[in-house]
């Protein structure tokens, strides 16, 4: 097993990357939609139902298999002999914060139905803020693994 994720060490690295831009882009978009959402549409007519209705296919059928990928390729490169070196900080500082990423994304998913069903008690400005969420633990998760302190 660990021969193969030695071999296909470079493949799996770059579906990790094409799975976390994926993540990432969905994870930016969806506040923002939220936003817009709350702001505009409100929570009757048919600007409610079209918003609720790209919320909700972004989250399924964008977000979640994202961050399923994201995870699956992620692990195989943690169990690949020689890339980790868990006496250092960074794969520390990358864990907490993907994980923190993931509870983000968990959220979100319960704002999509939140939202929808005219419950969110989250505003527009609240939404506009929260978006600056993945941008700061894309930090920390690029410089852990680019820096590796």
């Amino acid at each position: 097993m660990f021969d193969f994720l030695s071999l296909a060490y470079p493949w799996i690295k770059a579906l990790h990357i094409v799975s976390v831009i994926s993540w990432m882009a969905a994870l930016f978009y969806l506040p923002r939609l939220f936003v817009h959402h709350v702001e505009q549409a409100g929570a009757t007519g048919q600007m409610h139902a079209t918003f609720s209705m790209m919320e909700y296919k972004l989250a399924q059928f964008i977000m979640r298999p994202a961050m399923m990928a994201t995870w699956v390729f992620g692990l195989a490169l943690v169990l690949t002999p020689g890339i980790v070196d868990w006496t250092m900080i960074w794969p520390w500082t990358k864990g907490a914060s993907v994980i923190a990423m993931t509870v983000f994304h968990i959220w979100l998913t319960k704002q999509v139905r939140s939202v929808e069903k005219g419950q969110s008690t989250v505003t527009g400005r609240q939404f506009r803020l929260l978006n600056e969420v993945p941008t700061l633990l894309m930090i920390v998760i690029v410089f852990s693994v680019v820096v590796k302190f």
